[in-house]
C-alpha cells in the first residue's frame, strides 16, 4: 500500500500566524480521508510562547510539530519586528533542509506550504522537487496589493503615501496610499526591502491559499482568478480561524459578566495578541469608553509608543496601572476591565456582545464576521489600515473614528463613535450587514459550500502528485 502524502508546513514566528496556519493544517487533514499526514517546522524567535506550545499539545497525531532551534538577536538590536521575524526564518533554513532530509527518508514528502513571511523556506522545498504554496493568512485583497506591488515598484517613482490620487488595485476598493501596508510606507527602508521580496516569491510558487472567501471578497477573488495578470493559482479556503484555546485567563470572569448583561450591549475592546496604544492614546480611550456610558469589555495591554509591541513578547508590566486614576473604580458598574488576554472567540459568540472595537487583525475580522459582530475600526500596524478601509468604505460594516492634528482619537470622539454602534439606526444596519457576511461564511463551510470545495479540491491533488 502506498504511503500517504506528506506535506511539511513552515509558519512564521508569531501567534496570530501561527494559529492560522495550524487551523489551516487540521481542516486539510480533515478533508483528505486519512490520506494526508503533516508536519509542522516552527522557526522561533528567542523561545516558543507556552500558548503556543499548549496548541500544539493539541493536534491530531496525523500532524507533527517541531520548533527549530531558536534564532536570537541582542536586546539592543534596532532590526523592526516585522524584519527579526523574516529573517528568523532565513537563518533557519539549515534545520529545516536538515529535517527535511529526515523526513523524506520514511515519507511519501509531496509539499510545502509556507508562511508569506516565511517564504524564504520554499527554497527547500525547490531542493526537494516539492510542489510549494504559499499561505496567506490575511485577506485577498492584501494579497491582491501583495501581487500588485512589484508592477507598481516599477510604475511609481515616488512615496507611495504621497500619491493625490488613489492606488486601483485589481477587484478592490480604492484605497490611498496613507492606507497601504505599513511596510510599503517608506520605500527607502529595510522593511520595504524585505517586503518586496516576499511580494516576488509569491508570483515563483505554485499556488497560493488565502483565508477568504467569496461572500466576504467577492471583487478581490474573482479579479485574482483572471487570466492576464500572470498570477499563481489563488485557493480561497477561509473562513479560518481558532475555535478556542482553553486558556483560562479571565475567561471564566469575562463570560460570567457577560452572562449578566443585556443582549447586544456590550462593546468589547481589543487590539488583537500584539496591538499596543502609547499612555496618551490609552487615557482618551479610556476617557471615551467612560463618557459612552455604554457597557463595555476592554483587554488592557500596557503603552507602548510602538503599536505592535506585544507581537513577540509577553509583557511583564500590569496594564491595569496604566489606566486614568479612579477609571476602574469609577466605571465598576459599567465596564470590565481585564489584563492582556481574554477569550476573544467566546466574547464574540455571546448575545451579550454588540460591538468590536478592533485594531482589524484579518483574525479577528473572520471571528466577528462569524459571529455577526458590527466593528468599530481602529488599525494600528501592518495590513490594518488597509483591512479597515474595505470594511468601512467597502464592505460598509465598520465605523471608523476619526483623529486629531496630533493623530489622537480623542475621548468624545470614542464616546460618540460607541453610541452610534450600540443605540444607532447606523449600528443597526451595520449589524444587520454583518449578519449577511456570517451566513455567507457558514455557507463557505458548508460541504457544498465554495472554501471546502476548494480545500478538498487542493488535498486531492496534493494526494494524487
Amino acid at each position: 500500500m502506498e504511503k500517504p502524502a506528506h506535506i511539511v508546513i513552515v509558519p512564521s514566528p508569531g501567534f496570530s500566524h501561527l494559529i492560522s496556519i495550524i487551523e489551516f493544517s487540521k481542516r486539510l487533514i480533515h478533508h483528505s480521508n486519512g490520506l494526508l499526514q503533516v508536519t509542522c517546522l516552527i522557526p522561533t524567535l528567542d523561545s516558543p510562547s507556552e500558548t503556543s506550545k499548549a496548541i500544539l499539545q493539541t493536534l491530531p497525531s496525523t500532524i507533527h510539530s517541531t520548533f527549530l532551534p531558536s534564532i536570537h538577536f541582542t536586546k539592543e538590536t534596532q532590526t523592526p519586528i516585522a524584519v527579526q521575524v523574516q529573517l528568523a526564518v532565513t537563518r533557519s533554513i539549515p534545520f529545516i533542509r536538515e529535517a527535511l532530509k529526515a523526513l523524506s527518508s520514511g515519507s511519501r514528502l509531496v509539499a510545502m506550504v509556507a508562511d508569506l513571511f516565511a517564504s524564504d523556506a520554499l527554497v527547500c522545498a525547490k531542493e526537494h522537487n516539492l510542489l510549494s504554496f504559499v499561505y496567506f493568512p490575511s485577506s485577498a485583497m492584501t494579497l491582491s496589493f501583495c501581487l500588485y506591488l512589484p508592477k507598481l515598484d516599477q510604475e511609481v517613482p515616488s512615496e507611495f503615501r504621497d500619491l493625490s490620487e488613489p492606488v486601483e488595485i485589481p477587484g478592490c476598493v480604492p484605497i490611498y496610499g496613507k492606507d497601504l501596508p505599513k511596510p510599503v510606507q517608506d520605500r527607502t527602508g529595510q522593511m520595504y526591502e524585505f517586503f518586496l521580496k516576499r511580494c516576488e516569491q509569491l508570483h515563483e510558487a505554485d499556488g497560493v491559499l488565502v483565508n477568504s472567501f467569496k461572500g466576504i471578497e467577492e471583487g478581490p477573488i474573482r479579479a485574482l482568478a483572471e487570466e492576464g495578470y500572470g498570477y499563481p493559482n489563488v485557493y480561497p479556503i477561509g473562513p479560518i480561524m481558532q475555535t478556542g484555546l482553553g486558556d483560562v485567563r479571565n475567561g471564566s470572569e469575562c463570560l460570567r459578566w457577560l452572562e449578566n448583561q443585556v443582549p447586544n450591549s456590550v462593546v468589547y475592546v481589543s487590539f488583537g495578541s500584539g496591538g499596543t496604544l502609547s499612555q496618551d492614546q490609552l487615557n482618551e480611550l479610556a476617557l471615551g469608553l467612560e463618557l459612552s456610558g455604554q457597557k463595555f469589555l476592554w483587554v488592557v495591554r500596557a503603552p507602548s509608543e510602538s503599536a505592535n509591541s506585544a507581537y513577540l513578547n509577553s509583557q511583564s508590566d500590569d496594564p491595569l496601572r496604566f489606566l486614568p486614576d479612579g477609571f476602574i473604580e469609577r466605571t465598576k458598574e459599567q465596564g470590565l476591565v481585564v489584563p492582556s488576554w481574554a477569550p476573544q472567540v467566546q466574547v464574540l459568540g455571546h448575545e451579550a456582545t454588540g460591538g468590536f472595537l478592533t485594531h482589524c487583525g484579518w483574525n479577528s475580522t473572520l471571528e466577528s464576521a462569524m459571529n455577526g459582530v458590527p466593528l468599530i475600526a481602529w488599525p494600528l500596524f501592518a495590513e490594518q489600515r488597509m483591512n479597515a478601509v474595505m470594511l468601512n468604505d467597502g464592505l460598509k460594516v465598520a465605523l471608523r473614528p476619526k483623529a486629531n492634528e496630533n493623530g489622537l482619537v480623542g475621548g468624545e470622539e470614542v464616546a460618540k463613535v460607541i453610541t452610534r454602534l450600540i443605540e444607532g439606526e447606523e449600528g443597526r444596519e451595520i449589524g444587520r450587514r454583518m449578519q449577511n457576511l456570517k451566513n455567507a461564511g457558514a455557507e463557505a463551510l458548508q460541504v457544498e459550500g465554495s472554501s471546502t470545495k476548494t480545500l478538498i479540491q487542493f488535498a486531492v491533488n496534493l494526494i494524487g502528485n
